[in-house]
C-alpha cells in the first residue's frame, strides 16, 4: 500500500501542480525503519501541523534524525528513511520547513504495474476548511487577469523581461565565460574511444498526448503517475555496441527529445528523459570517455535548467508588471512559487541518488523564487549528497558541476557581503583572468566601496592588476580602469605599498597605451621613489618595471624617445642591478632588432649601456660573465651600419675601440670590422693563435678590397709570429702540445698563397720562401712528423702554382697565374723549391730507418708515393724512380697495411686506362705488392 498525497492550492503541494500549469508531482512512499524493505501498510498520523512521509533527500547518506543510518547508495530499491515531523525535520531542503497546511492522503490500488491505476479517495483530512478557496470561492484571480489581458501586450512584456534577464546573465557570466556547448568539440576531440558503447533509450508512450485538454484533475494526475511509474518500471530498451560518433548522435536525439517534449507541454516525458540521462554519468566502463560523456549530458541539463527557469519566471509576468532584473522571492506571485515548489518536490521523488542530485543541480537557479536564502541553504545539502557516491571519478564530475551552477551566483554574493575585502581579493586571486578583465569596472566600484581599515585597497588593486596583465578587458573601459586605478596608487604615500602596486600596472599601460602613458607612468615612479633614496630598497620591483617594459616596446626608437626612461635608469644606484638591467636591455635589442640600424639616438643610448657592462669587468670578473658581456656588445656592434658612409663607420669602430679595450672577444669583432686598424690592435692581444688567425683573416679582407700592400704586411706579420708558437697552451684550462694547430693554421695559410700575388721588389714566391725559411727553423718536436706533413702541403701548394690556370681567384685581384702567365723562369723557380722540399722530406725519412720508428717510415713513405701520383708528373724519370723507392720503402718491414697497398695499385691501373696516362702502366708493373710468408 502506498500512500498517495495530492494537496490543493494554497495547501503544502507535495504532489500537486498548479491547476492552470497541468504539473503534477508524485511522491513515492517509505517504509519507517522499523519497517525496513516489509511491504507493510504505512500509516501517517495526521495533525494539526500535518504530519507526513518524505523521502530525505540529504546527502543520500540516511537519515539525521532518530532512525538507523542508511546507504545512500541505489541497489534497485530505495533508501529507507523516518517517517517525522515537517516542523522538525533535520537535513530536508529548506521549502519543506517552511510550509504547515492541511493535508489530504489519496488510497491508491495498483492493478497492474504497467496497466492502469485505480483510485478510491477516502477523506481522512480534518474537517479545516481552505481559506483560499473559500474566499475566492473557486474563481483564480491571476486566470482572469490572463484572460482579460492584451496577448499582444503580454507576449511583448514576456519579451521583454526575458532580454532583460538575458542581459543580466550576461554581465554576471561574461561575454568570457565559455558554455559547455562551445567547448563541446574540443572535448569531444580530445577524449575520444575506440570501445563500443551502450545507451538505454526512454520508449516513449504515446498515453496522454490526445484528449489533455478535457480530462479532469484526477485523471492527469494518474496518467502522469502511471507514465513515471511505466518508465520506472523498464519501458527502455538497451543500445549496445555503439560507435562514439553513434553515443554522441543519440545524445543529441535526446537533447531534442526534451525540447520537443517540452515543446508540447509533455512535462513528465521531459523529467524522464533528464533522469535518463542523468543515469548515463555513474557508467564510467569507458573511462577515456567519461569527460566527453560528462559535458553531452551537462548540456542536456542545462537545456533544461533554462527551460523550467524560463517557464516559472514567465508566470510572474502579466499585463501590469515585470519581474525587475534583480527581483526578490517577493516580486514572484503564489502561482509562480507554487509550480517551482511542485518541481522540487517532484525532483525529490527520485530514487537514485545520482540523477536527483544532477537535476536539482540543474533548477538550482529557480530557488530565487522561493527564498533570498535558498541557495545558501541547499548547497550543505547537495555537497553532502556528492558524499554518497561511491566511485571517485564520478564524485568528481558532480562536484564540478555543482561548481558551475554555483559559478554565475558568486559576484552577486561579494555585493550582498558589503564587498568584503578580503572576499574580494580572494575572487579576483581565485577566478579566472578572463573572468575579472571582463568585469573590471564593476570590481572597481567595489573596491572604491570597501572599507580600507580591514583589507587595504592597493592590494585588490594590485590584485587586479595582476589578472589585467593575463586578460584584457573590454576596449572602451580601458582608460578609465587605468584612470581610476592609478588615482588610487599614486596617493599612496609608502613608497614600498606604491612600487608593489605601480609594478603591477605598468605592465596593463605598456600593452594597451603608447608611449605617452608609458612615459607618465615612470616619472609618476621616479617622482615617489627618488626622495629619501627609496629606490634603493626596491630594486627587484624596478627591474621588473624595466623588463615589463622592454618587453613591450620592441622597436628601440620608440622606446629611447620616451623622456624618462633614461632617467628611470639612472636609479639604479648599485652597480651589480644596474649591469643587469643593462644586459636585459641589450638581450632585448639583440632579441627584437630585425634591421641594421644608425639611429643616432639608438646608437648613443646603447653604446651608454655597453659602456656600463664594460666598466664593470675587473680583475675579480669570472670569465663566463665577460664572455656574456661580450657576447651582447658584439650583437650591438653586428647591428650598427652607416651603410656607404664609410667614415661615419670608421668613426663608430673607433669610439666603440676606446670604450671597451677590456674585452678581448670585442676587440676580436671590431677587429672583424675594422680592417683599417687590425694591425695595430691585434699585437695587444693575449692569444697566439687568435692573433694569427686574426692575421690571416685581415690579410683576406685586405686581399677582398684589394688593399694588396696591407694584406702583405699582415701576411708578413704572421709568419713573423710562428716562431713565437710554444710548444704547449692553454685550451679550455687543459695544456695541449700546439703543433696540430699549427699545422691546421699553415694548411689554411697555404690556400691563401696561392692566390696572394708577387710583390715587383721581393722576387718569386718571396712569401713561400719566407715560410718556408721560418718552417724550417721552428724546433719541433723529436718524435713529431708533423714537419713532414707540412712540407708535404707545401708540394701542394708548389704544384698549384706551376698551373697555367689556378683553381680559384680574388674578383679583381691578378694572381701569380696572370702576372706570369707561365714564364719559364717562374717555373723553374718553383722547381727549385720542390726539389729542396723533397730534399727534406727524403733526409727525414731516412732518420726513421731505427727499429721503434719504421713504421712512421712506412705511413711517412706512402703519404709522399700518393703525393707524388696525385701531383707529380711521372714521364719524369727521376720523379719515376723516386715513387717505385718509395713503395718498395713503405712494404720493406712488413708495416704496410696490405689493403691499401692493393687499392692504390689498382687505382695506378685504372688511371694508366685514360688516353694521357699510359705512362702509369710502366709504374704499376713496377710495383709488387708485399708477400707473407
Amino acid at each position: 500500500m502506498a500512500c498517495n498525497l495530492a494537496v490543493r492550492s494554497g495547501q503544502l503541494p507535495l504532489t500537486s501542480m498548479a491547476s492552470a500549469e497541468n504539473e503534477v508531482c508524485a511522491v513515492r512512499s517509505v517504509a519507517c525503519p522499523s519497517q525496513t524493505w516489509r511491504p507493510q501498510k504505512v500509516q501517517c498520523g495526521l495533525s494539526g501541523a500535518g504530519q507526513v512521509p518524505f523521502t530525505n533527500m540529504a546527502a543520500g547518506m540516511g537519515s539525521r534524525a532518530d532512525g538507523p543510518r542508511t546507504s545512500g547508495h541505489v541497489t534497485g530499491k530505495m533508501a529507507v528513511f523516518p517517517c517525522v515531523s515537517l516542523g522538525r525535520v533535520v537535513g530536508a531542503p529548506f521549502y519543506l520547513q517552511k510550509f504547515s497546511s492541511q493535508v489530504t492522503e489519496s488510497k491508491t490500488k495498483k492493478v497492474n504495474r504497467k496497466g492502469s491505476t485505480s483510485s478510491t479517495s477516502s477523506s481522512s483530512s480534518s474537517s479545516m476548511v481552505d481559506p483560499l478557496s473559500s474566499v475566492l470561492d473557486g474563481t483564480d484571480p491571476l486566470s482572469m487577469f490572463a484572460a482579460t489581458a492584451d496577448p499582444v501586450a503580454l507576449a511583448a512584456a514576456t519579451d521583454s523581461s526575458r532580454r532583460k534577464r538575458d542581459r543580466d546573465d550576461n554581465s554576471v557570466v561574461g561575454s568570457d565565460f565559455e558554455p559547455w556547448a562551445n567547448k563541446r568539440g574540443e572535448i569531444l576531440a580530445r577524449y575520444t574511444t575506440t570501445e563500443k558503447l551502450s545507451i538505454n533509450l526512454f520508449m516513449g508512450s504515446e498515453k496522454g498526448k490526445a484528449g489533455t485538454a478535457t480530462l479532469a484533475m484526477s485523471e492527469k494526475v494518474r496518467t502522469r503517475l502511471e507514465e513515471l511509474d511505466d518508465f520506472e518500471e523498464g519501458s527502455q530498451k538497451e543500445l549496445l555496441n555503439l560507435t562514439q560518433q553513434d553515443y554522441v548522435n543519440r545524445i543529441e536525439e535526446l537533447n531534442q527529445s526534451l525540447k520537443d517534449a517540452w515543446a508540447s507541454d509533455q512535462k513528465v516525458k521531459a523529467l524522464k528523459i533528464v533522469i535518463q540521462c542523468s543515469k548515463l554519468l555513474s557508467d564510467t566502463s569507458v573511462i577515456q570517455f567519461y569527460p566527453s560523456k560528462f559535458v553531452l549530458i551537462t548540456d542536456i541539463l542545462d537545456t533544461f535548467g533554462k527551460l523550467v527557469y524560463e517557464r516559472i519566471f514567465s508566470m510572474c509576468v502579466d499585463n501590469r508588471s515585470v519581474l525587475p532584473d534583480h527581483f526578490s522571492p517577493e516580486n514572484a506571485n503564489d502561482t509562480a512559487k507554487e509550480t517551482c515548489l511542485n518541481w522540487f518536490f517532484k525532483i525529490a521523488s527520485i530514487r537514485e541518488l545520482i540523477p536527483r542530485f544532477y537535476v536539482e543541480a540543474s533548477i538550482l537557479k529557480c530557488n530565487k523564487f522561493l527564498s533570498k536564502t535558498g541557495i545558501s541553504e541547499c548547497l550543505p545539502r547537495l555537497t553532502c549528497m556528492i558524499r554518497g557516491i561511491g566511485d571517485p571519478l564520478v564524485s568528481v564530475y558532480a562536484r564540478a558541476y555543482l561548481c558551475r551552477a554555483l559559478l554565475t551566483e558568486m559576484m552577486e554574493r561579494c555585493k550582498k557581503l558589503g564587498n568584503n575585502a578580503l572576499l574580494l581579493n580572494s575572487v579576483m586571486s581565485a577566478f579566472r583572468a578572463e573572468f575579472i578583465a571582463t568585469r573590471s569596472m564593476d570590481f572597481i566600484g567595489m573596491i572604491k566601496e570597501c572599507d580600507e581599515s580591514g583589507f587595504p585597497k592597493h592590494l585588490l588593486f594590485r590584485s587586479l592588476g595582476l589578472n589585467l596583465a593575463l586578460a584584457d578587458p573590454p576596449e572602451s573601459d580601458r582608460l578609465q580602469i587605468l584612470n581610476e586605478a592609478w588615482k588610487v596608487i599614486t596617493k599612496l604615500k609608502n613608497p614600498q605599498d606604491y612600487i608593489n602596486c605601480a609594478e603591477v600596472w605598468v605592465e596593463y599601460t605598456c600593452k594597451h597605451f603608447t608611449k605617452r602613458e608609458v612615459n607618465t607612468v615612470l616619472a609618476d615612479v621616479i617622482k615617489h621613489m627618488t626622495p629619501d633614496r627609496a629606490f634603493e630598497d626596491s630594486y627587484p620591483q624596478l627591474q621588473l618595471i624595466i623588463k615589463k617594459v622592454i618587453a613591450h616596446f620592441h622597436d628601440f626608437s620608440v622606446l629611447f624617445s620616451v623622456e624618462k626612461f633614461l632617467p628611470f635608469l639612472d636609479m639604479f644606484q648599485k652597480e651589480s642591478v644596474r649591469v643587469e638591467v643593462c644586459k636585459c636591455i641589450m638581450d632585448a635589442f639583440i632579441k627584437h632588432q630585425q634591421e641594421p640600424t644608425k639611429d643616432p639616438v639608438i646608437l648613443n643610448a646603447l653604446l651608454h649601456v655597453c659602456k656600463t657592462m664594460h666598466d664593470s669587468v675587473n680583475a675579480l670578473t669570472l670569465e663566463d660573465e665577460k664572455r656574456m658581456l661580450s657576447h651582447l656588445i658584439n650583437g650591438f656592434i653586428k647591428m650598427v651600419s652607416f651603410g656607404r658612409d664609410f667614415e661615419q663607420q670608421l668613426s663608430f669602430y673607433v669610439e666603440s675601440r676606446s670604450m671597451f679595450c677590456n674585452l678581448e672577444p670585442v676587440l676580436v669583432q671590431l677587429i672583424h670590422a675594422c680592417v683599417a686598424y687590425c694591425f695595430i690592435t691585434i699585437p695587444s692581444l693575449a692569444g697566439i693563435f687568435t692573433r694569427l688567425n686574426l692575421y690571416l683573416h685581415s690579410g683576406q679582407v685586405a686581399l677582398a678590397n684589394q688593399c694588396l700592400s696591407q694584406a702583405d704586411a699582415f701576411f708578413k706579420a704572421a709568419i713573423s709570429l710562428i716562431p713565437e708558437v710554444p710548444k704547449m697552451i692553454n685550451i679550455d684550462g687543459k695544456m695541449r702540445p700546439s703543433e696540430s694547430f699549427l699545422l691546421e693554421f699553415l694548411c689554411n695559410f697555404f690556400s691563401t698563397l696561392l692566390i696572394v700575388p708577387d710583390h715587383p721588389e721581393h722576387g718569386v714566391l718571396f712569401l713561400v720562401r719566407e715560410l718556408l725559411n721560418v718552417i724550417q727553423d721552428y724546433t719541433w718536436e723529436d718524435n713529431s712528423d708533423e714537419k713532414i706533413r707540412i712540407y708535404t702541403c707545401v708540394l701542394h701548394l708548389l704544384s698549384a702554382m706551376s698551373q697555367e690556370t689556378y683553381l680559384y681567384h680574388i674578383d679583381k685581384v691578378d694572381s701569380n697565374d696572370s702576372l706570369y702567365g707561365g714564364d719559364s723562369k717562374f717555373l723553374a723557380e718553383n722547381n727549385k723549391l720542390c726539389e729542396t722540399v723533397m730534399a727534406q722530406i727524403l733526409e727525414h725519412l731516412k732518420t726513421l730507418a731505427k727499429d721503434e720508428a719504421l713504421k712512421r717510415q712506412s705511413s711517412l713513405g706512402l703519404s709522399f708515393f700518393n703525393s707524388i701520383l696525385a701531383h707529380g708528373d711521372l714521364r719524369n724519370n727521376k720523379l719515376n724512380q723516386l715513387s717505385v723507392n718509395l713503395w718498395h720503402l713503405a712494404q720493406r718491414h712488413g708495416c704496410a697495411d696490405t689493403r691499401t697497398m692493393v687499392k692504390t695499385l689498382e687505382y695506378i691501373k685504372k688511371q694508366s686506362k685514360q688516353p694521357d696516362m699510359t705512362h702509369l702502366t710502366e709504374l704499376a708493373l713496377r710495383l709488387p705488392l708485399q708477400t707473407r710468408t
